[in-house]
């Protein structure tokens, strides 16, 4: 594998473009890093807005929810006491007529009773068979008239209780429609407040939508720029450095290397390398920046420099995190390198770049 790296290493030395450098697309990545992570805090905002008011939505529908429970026992009510009046309306009607009836026959009574009153009690007497008769007549008037006098009154005292009972249930029903008028106001109000909450969310959603759209598209034109390097990415070793496979097959970023860095990422990769070739890899507190690691190199007494040198780690200072690579092979100022994560995918590759204007940490020194 040695060989066939040197082999391509080779054949790529020429065709670098001449005169390459990483000063131009370096301040480029980082104008554009810049950008990406300021979209990015802005839709760490915009989510908290957006989850703030999917939760002030909820409660808003929640209470039309209520309201709707309540708009609908209350309707149910008023149904059941517009019934009741019906049916008081129609008793009372019925009252009525058997009042009409009644003092039909009481004006009836009360008329013969007049017309018989014409007659002299002297010739009432003589026209009675005997005294028994005549009181016999008496009684039965008197009777009459008592009995439709007493139906009339309780008639009237019937007819005045469900009148009585009707307007009470008058009043309720009216006492029900103000409740339900206002019921109705509030649920038009709960829900202009759910239509604009939602409608605040979709906003914020929609900023987040062209956000990320705005960062996958500052990415892509990352990546062109990093191809700067001068170098063109290629498979490279099919075991990928010897990358340990419970990191290279997880996900990327899923789990953690021997030195607290996320797997599949650049300096995870090279912390392998430098493990794999002298042995040893500091642990630097799980430190997964590219651009940290000079300086934690120094502290730690490890020389670094400006040379390239085979089986160094070369460290591209762009963008807010820098770019980790193995040093495989010299030539001049032209290095091969082998890599992970370039891609911003997670994928392992070897590319033939130049080598000036990066920093080189010096492990087995």
């Amino acid at each position: 594998m040695v060989r066939i790296k040197f082999l391509i290493f080779t054949i790529l030395t020429g065709a670098l473009l001449a005169g390459a450098t990483i000063v131009g697309g370096t301040v480029r990545a980082d104008q554009i890093d810049a950008q990406i992570n300021a979209l990015q805090q802005q839709n760490s905002g915009l989510q908290a807005n957006s989850d703030s008011l999917a939760a002030t939505a909820a409660s808003y529908q929640a209470a039309v929810d209520v309201l709707n429970a309540k708009i609908s026992s209350l309707q149910a009510a008023i149904v059941a006491t517009q019934n009741q009046i019906d049916a008081l309306q129609k008793q009372i009607e019925e009252a009525q007529a058997e009042l009409d009836h009644e003092k039909q026959v009481l004006g009836e009574n009360i008329k013969t009773m007049y017309l018989e009153g014409d007659v002299s009690t002297l010739e009432v007497l003589a026209s009675s068979k005997d005294l028994s008769d005549f009181v016999n007549k008496q009684e039965y008037r008197n009777s009459v008239s008592n009995k439709v006098k007493t139906s009339v009154e309780k008639i009237n005292s019937l007819k005045a209780e469900l009148q009585k009972q009707q307007r009470e249930q008058q009043d309720l029903l009216k006492d029900q429609q103000t409740q339900q008028t206002q019921l109705q106001a509030d649920q038009t109000q709960q829900n202009e407040l759910l239509n604009f909450t939602e409608g605040q969310k979709a906003a914020y959603d929609s900023q987040i939508k062209t956000n990320n759209s705005q960062i996958a598209s500052l990415r892509a034109q990352q990546a062109a720029l990093n191809r700067k390097l001068g170098g063109i990415p290629v498979a490279g070793d099919p075991g990928h450095g010897g990358y340990p496979a419970v990191w290279n097959n997880a996900a990327q970023d899923s789990t953690i290397d021997s030195w607290g860095m996320y797997n599949r990422e650049c300096v995870s990769y090279t912390a392998w390398k430098v493990y794999q070739t002298f042995g040893y890899m500091p642990y630097w507190g799980g430190v997964g920046n590219a651009n940290q690691w000079p300086g934690d190199a120094a502290r730690a007494g490890i020389p670094t420099g400006s040379v390239p040198k085979a089986h160094s780690v070369a460290i591209w200072n762009v963008g807010a995190f820098g770019h980790a690579m193995w040093v495989e092979a010299v030539s001049g100022s032209t290095i091969y390198v082998s890599q992970y994560n370039y891609d911003y995918a997670g994928h392992y590759s070897e590319m033939t770049i130049n080598g000036s204007g990066l920093t080189y940490i010096y492990f087995g020194e």
